[in-house]
């Protein structure tokens, strides 16, 4: 006979204290973390556990006592649906409060830095509208809402061009307007779609794995460069080549077209033939200098290519990397993790040497190409994992870092880089990090070398939980 599940209880009159990770707040009760969205610090609610475990639980907000002063009216009607953005009900003086405490909570109790070591945090210019790259989908499997009416929905009605719902591969929310990118973006989108639907054409499903159309990637530039790229799953070009020809009599500002023939059943292009259609093969993105009197840095970015999404917060970030290296003219730097060079290259002019190493092929040809425009020779970039070429002899060969700036995936560095770099013992490491977990973990194993002198946390990311931070370490003794 099999037992019954006890249920899920429901927390009375519970006060949000803080902001946690995912983008949910965190309650205490009862001896537990309790994780809840879409509340703010300071709201009281009553809270249905949705999963329990031995030391936390997850729940839902059910009733509202009390409404926190910190709150602000969501500006997107998508919100509560849509993964992104969970954070813009939260006023943005405040978002920058918890994402400097979250920082500084993880250096503080995981990497045992000083508190006083941590700078305020460096807000973002633009709250809204400031992603220079968004990729949407196209499925035939449309996450309903509230405002769908009763009843069986017609099969064109299913087709969406949107975001995924978290966490569900099938479903697709239909995007009306998206605060994340500037105009035409959504403009574009809404072409696309409409287009589509006048002509008839198939929505992906990802089930089946049929429909000629898979997503849709819109890049942009401080520069005023627009980039489209499409991705069908066929090559039909009877069908592709009029759809973009329309695209680009409907959007002049359009200055690159771009598709790819997708057959696989995973939605990656990296691996894939960039079929050039129209316009320029890629578009230019520029940074002021760190110091006066040097020239600005041209980045060519072409469809596949890595650039920091927030163009406007990039100059703070690799202004602020150059800034606590404080190079004097004279350092070789190694610069790890590099992707496509853009912060080898933004330094160069202002050191001897710079060593960039990163796993992706495809980005070094873009950090070479980039070096090359700007007529630097005092570059070199390897392509291989890092924990694999930063080896004794690979230092021997290349010369001594003065400097090691280090910017690794959220998942951190990998322990044999870690030894390798103390093996180096460079004067300095700047370590730049979307993860101040892992960031810290990894100072930590660095503290026995290693004073951290300072860190600057620099918003990237508006109305959502993430937070970049800098960190500079200097040698002891």
């Amino acid at each position: 006979m099999s037992g019954k599940k006890t249920p899920l209880p429901v927390l009375e009159n519970v006060e949000i204290v803080d902001a946690g990770s995912e983008g949910n707040a965190v309650a205490r009760k009862e001896g537990l973390v309790v994780f809840v969205p879409y509340v703010v610090p300071g709201d009281v609610v009553d809270i249905q556990v949705t999963k329990k475990k031995r030391s936390f639980c997850e729940g839902r907000a059910i009733r509202f006592h009390h409404y926190s002063d910190k709150r602000a009216q969501p500006f997107c009607t998508h919100f509560g649906t849509c993964g992104g953005c969970k954070w813009q009900h939260l006023r943005y003086e405040d978002q920058l409060f918890y994402k400097q405490k979250q920082v500084t909570d993880n250096l503080v109790r995981i990497g045992k830095v000083e508190q006083s070591a941590v700078l305020p945090i460096l807000p973002s210019p633009l709250e809204q509208y400031y992603r220079n790259k968004l990729e949407y989908t196209f499925s035939n499997h449309r996450w309903l809402t509230r405002d769908d009416p009763p009843g069986e929905v017609p099969g064109y009605a299913m087709n969406a061009l949107g975001f995924h719902i978290p966490r569900l591969y099938d479903k697709i929310l239909d995007i009306q307007n998206c605060y994340l990118q500037p105009h035409p973006s959504n403009a574009i989108r809404l072409f696309f779609k409409k287009y589509a639907l006048e002509q008839n054409l198939s929505f992906y499903d990802v089930r089946k794995w049929t429909g000629l159309l898979r997503n849709l990637i819109v890049r942009n530039s401080t520069t005023g460069d627009l980039m489209v790229i499409m991705i069908f799953r066929e090559a039909q070009m009877d069908v592709i080549a009029p759809m973009l020809k329309s695209l680009i009599s409907a959007f002049p500002q359009i200055t690159s077209v771009f598709y790819v023939i997708n057959a696989k059943k995973n939605d990656t292009i990296h691996d894939l033939p960039i079929h050039h259609f129209f316009g320029e093969p890629f578009i230019t993105e520029r940074i002021p200098p760190f110091k006066p009197g040097y020239p600005s840095i041209g980045f060519r970015i072409g469809p596949v290519s890595f650039f920091q999404t927030n163009s406007l917060q990039a100059v703070a970030l690799y202004q602020t990397t150059a800034g606590l290296a404080d190079f004097r003219g004279h350092e070789t730097v190694y610069d790890l993790y590099t992707g496509t060079g853009a912060i080898a290259n933004y330094i160069a002019p202002y050191v001897k040497n710079v060593i960039g190493i990163e796993s992706v092929v495809s980005a070094i040809d873009d950090a070479r190409m980039n070096a090359n425009r700007n007529g630097f020779t005092n570059t070199r970039f390897f392509s291989g994992e890092t924990e694999k070429i930063l080896t004794p002899e690979f230092i021997l060969e290349n010369g001594k870092p003065d400097v090691i700036i280090t910017d690794p995936p959220r998942a951190g560095m990998h322990e044999k880089v870690i030894q390798a770099m103390l093996s180096a013992a460079p004067e300095k490491i700047v370590y730049v990090s979307c993860n101040p977990a892992t960031q810290a973990r990894d100072i930590a194993l660095m503290t026995i070398q290693y004073d951290v002198v300072k860190c600057q946390p620099v918003d990237m990311f508006p109305q959502t939980q993430h937070v970049e931070n800098i960190a500079l370490l200097q040698r002891t003794g």
